[in-house]
């Protein structure tokens, strides 16, 4: 199939090029090429991954994209991460993905032969000038892309230029519910690799936190103390890994009582908690998802120890509730019991009654976790939320309670305070090991760890 030539992406300031300066271009250039050795870190485990689809849908030909680049500003786009379900299974992870296409094409009764259609390095030749003056893709612009050949070599797929898929027919995984649901489904247990991935951004989230409260004295006497807080992480995020899988939530007082507080505003106060929901991104997009809520004078009040060792008590019943062949919901109804119990302990509520302490805690108490920091979202209901657990899988357990400013129904003492408590987990055979233990959950650890970590500031 001819390939088309796609237009260049300039922007309305952008000087046009004289048929001089275009063949200079294309002159006295060395070679520039990655290691012949060179592979994708997945590449040994890809294979198997996409067998597992290629035998759900036997003889159809499947389109997995990679996604496309969306406009920010005007002329600047936002930063490109590919599709998970597409970065899964070819193992591609750069943000010169952007318009690619894995297409799995029917070559037997229960095979496919992968293809990845990409876009190519460009050729420095007369009449090309897509690598000096397109802003999108121009080398120059946004760096190098492997050619096909390399990028054959660094995944071990057969490798075609985008231009030569034309209009692609297929199931698109972008608009076809059901395999966009297999895709989730297939991706809940985690293979070894993946667990070794995870367990590498929930090390490198704890060394985030230790950042974060070395910084304190610093965050405290900013004006937009939050912001402080975020930038913090958001370092450890970059250095260490893609950067943040989510968008941070540095939620000081009554901010923690906004569950996706993420406009990180406000200044700190001693006195006050500060609900910190984190997590960093690995080269390999695997994202950990942690939450500690801590004294910012370093120690907890008695009413900010009363709601916080309820909190964890609802966690650890959700935790001990983990196991293989538990249902998905499960933990969430241990923590929920815990919860409950309490308020009417605490004369909130008269009793226990339904599902009113919902108004306190709002949300479900974990989700999957990998590729996504909510993953495996659009799997069938009967295979994730009403589900069992399985060996390999990896959550989180979260319970929260937030207990608003203007609530009424609460004593004065209690208002504004709210407190979330989250670590990721990974379903084991006698029931769940706690991948992100090295941060401290009780008052008594969390106290000693800041108090420890802010005497040796530097």
């Amino acid at each position: 199939m001819p390939q088309t030539v796609s237009p260049l992406h300039t922007g309305s300031h952008d000087l046009p090029a004289s048929a001089e300066l275009s063949r200079f271009m294309t002159e006295s250039w060395a070679p520039s090429a990655p290691p012949e050795s060179a592979r994708v870190p997945a590449h040994a485990v890809t294979p198997a991954r996409r067998a597992r689809l290629s035998d759900r849908f036997p003889g159809e030909r499947l389109l997995v994209p990679a996604g496309e680049l969306t406009v920010r500003s005007n002329d600047c786009d936002h930063r490109f991460r590919p599709h998970s379900a597409y970065a899964w299974l070819t193992g591609l992870t750069g943000e010169d993905q952007a318009g690619a296409v894995l297409v799995m094409e029917p070559s037997g009764p229960h095979a496919h032969e992968a293809v990845l259609y990409l876009r190519p390095r460009s050729p420095r030749v007369d009449g090309d000038e897509e690598f000096y003056r397109d802003r999108r893709h121009g080398e120059f612009w946004v760096g190098r892309r492997p050619d096909l050949a390399e990028a054959e070599r660094l995944t071990g797929i057969r490798c075609a230029h985008l231009d030569a898929l034309g209009t692609p027919t297929g199931r698109n995984a972008a608009t076809d519910p059901e395999l966009a649901s297999a895709l989730s489904e297939l991706r809940l247990v985690k293979d070894a690799w993946e667990i070794e991935q995870l367990q590498l951004a929930v090390d490198h989230t704890t060394a985030g936190f230790e950042d974060v409260v070395r910084a304190l004295p610093r965050a405290l006497a900013h004006p937009r103390g939050e912001r402080w807080i975020e930038g913090v992480f958001g370092l450890r995020a970059r250095a260490e890994g893609n950067g943040t899988g989510y968008e941070t939530i540095a939620a000081s007082g009554a901010h923690a009582c906004v569950l996706h507080w993420i406009r990180n505003d406000g200044r700190l106060h001693r006195d006050d908690l500060l609900l910190l929901d984190a997590g960093v991104e690995t080269d390999s997009l695997y994202t950990a998802d942690i939450t500690r809520t801590l004294p910012l004078s370093g120690r907890f009040s008695p009413v900010q120890r009363q709601v916080y060792e309820l909190v964890l008590a609802a966690q650890e019943a959700g935790i001990a509730a983990l196991r293989p062949g538990a249902r998905f919901r499960d933990f969430h109804r241990a923590a929920m019991g815990v919860i409950s119990e309490g308020l009417v302990e605490w004369g909130v509520l008269k009793g226990a009654r339904g599902d009113l302490h919902r108004r306190y805690t709002l949300c479900g108490s974990g989700h999957m976790l990998g590729l996504d920091v909510h993953d495996c979202a659009t799997a069938r209901a009967e295979t994730y939320l009403d589900g069992v657990l399985e060996e390999g899988q990896v959550l989180t357990v979260e319970p929260g309670l937030y207990l608003q400013p203007d609530d009424k129904t609460l004593p004065a003492e209690l208002r504004g305070i709210g407190v979330r408590i989250e670590d990721d987990l990974v379903v084991t055979a006698e029931g769940a090991r706690l991948m992100s233990g090295a941060l401290p959950r009780t008052v008594a650890g969390i106290e000693e760890w800041m108090g420890a970590l802010l005497d040796t500031r530097s």
